[in-house]
């Protein structure tokens, strides 16, 4: 299934196994085959996520004696439905625990106003624990909230970095139309709003009236599986690149696997990720550059990320001047692409999922001895 939860869950899982522990998994039908060692999908819901979906999970969990279920929370999958968030409160076969992937409050109804935040505090709330992988969310979690327990874990690359058999930097380029002088800057990721596609095109619209040979690569599936809003905001992007007569620019190329990312990846001479609510550890997208070593322009962060310190290029969100210049500065510095890029290798050592996996089964320990 598209989409970095699922993808997160999968590498999570099997570092789990590797230290001895079994998996289950409970999710859609569109998952149907994904189990492999140590690891049981029971991929039979095929309805969409409702009231219902409680009883399943009930029943799930007490036919394989589990010691904690684990949420995977992002506020638009499960179908954007209520019903997840009591969940923990009516689960008494295992511990629960919550790991939110982000804080945004989901669409309920029109005018829910402060119900929407209501019911995701109740989740986090009725939980036996709660990860939170990025600092602005653990903040809210822990000052605003008051959660506890608590534990900040951040996320890894959700892509491997091998590339094809006999992968040759040049011959790639030279086999996607990219001439040696030219600059070719990779995105990774849905079209999603919070991602800044559309600032994107514009800083390459920028760069192209500058005359510099600029191409992007488009890496990844365009919508994914869980928000509804990305095709939406893929319809603007479309039209945006359009009105700039930018289409022979763009490579786009759909969802691919591991290898032929990396390919992409290795290809490019800059990254830019223009997150427009700031760079964040819990950006699946982000782990998967530092793992490949790229040289990359992305926002400054909502919150300090020591981290990331000297490690990525930042630039201010939504600004496609400055995302421009940022880009075009870098590619043309061989000394700072090349600091850049040793620096993001060196940080990644930091989000290996063997001490992630270490670090969630110790916080799910402490709370079943609890």
């Amino acid at each position: 299934m598209e989409g970095g939860v699922g993808a997160f869950t999968r590498e999570l899982a099997r570092a789990l196994v590797a230290l001895g522990h079994p998996v289950y998994v409970f999710t859609r039908a569109e998952a149907q085959g994904a189990s492999e060692p140590g690891i049981e999908v029971s991929a039979a819901w095929r309805g969409v996520w409702n009231w219902r979906s409680i009883t399943a999970i009930r029943r799930w969990a007490a036919e394989h004696r589990l010691d904690v279920v684990n949420i995977q929370f992002q506020t638009a999958a499960y179908n954007m439905h209520p019903a997840i968030h009591w969940l923990p409160a009516r689960l008494s076969e295992a511990r629960t625990v919550v790991t939110f992937h982000d804080l945004r409050v989901p669409y309920l109804f029109p005018k829910a106003g402060p119900v929407r935040e209501w019911v995701v505090r109740r989740l986090a709330c009725t939980a036996d624990g709660v990860i939170t992988t990025n600092r602005a969310d653990e903040m809210r979690l822990r000052s605003e909230w008051n959660i506890a327990p608590l534990a900040l874990i951040p996320i890894g690359s959700n892509v491997r970095t091998d590339p094809p058999p006999g992968y040759r930097r040049d011959e790639w380029r030279a086999r996607h139309g990219i001439a040696p002088g030219d600059l070719l800057i990779s995105y990774f990721g849905f079209l999603n709003e919070s991602k800044g596609g559309l600032v994107l095109v514009e800083a390459l619209a920028r760069l192209v009236e500058r005359g510099i040979p600029a191409r992007l690569v488009m890496m990844g599936g365009r919508a994914g599986a869980s928000d509804p809003t990305n095709l939406a905001y893929g319809e603007r992007v479309d039209a945006l690149i359009e009105r700039h007569g930018l289409a022979e620019r763009i490579i786009w190329t759909g969802f691919v696997d591991d290898a032929q990312i990396t390919a992409h990846f290795l290809a490019s001479d800059v990254t830019a990720l223009p997150y427009l609510d700031g760079v964040s550890l819990r950006r699946g997208t982000l782990m998967a550059a530092l793992a490949h070593g790229r040289a990359i322009v992305t926002t400054e962060p909502e919150v300090p990320e020591p981290e990331l310190k000297g490690v990525v290029e930042t630039i201010p969100a939504g600004d496609a001047d400055a995302l421009a210049a940022a880009i075009e500065r870098v590619w043309r510095d061989d000394a700072r692409r090349i600091e850049l890029e040793r620096a993001a290798l060196e940080a990644s050592a930091a989000f290996r999922w063997e001490t992630i996996a270490e670090r969630t089964a110790a916080f799910f320990e402490s709370l079943c001895r609890g």
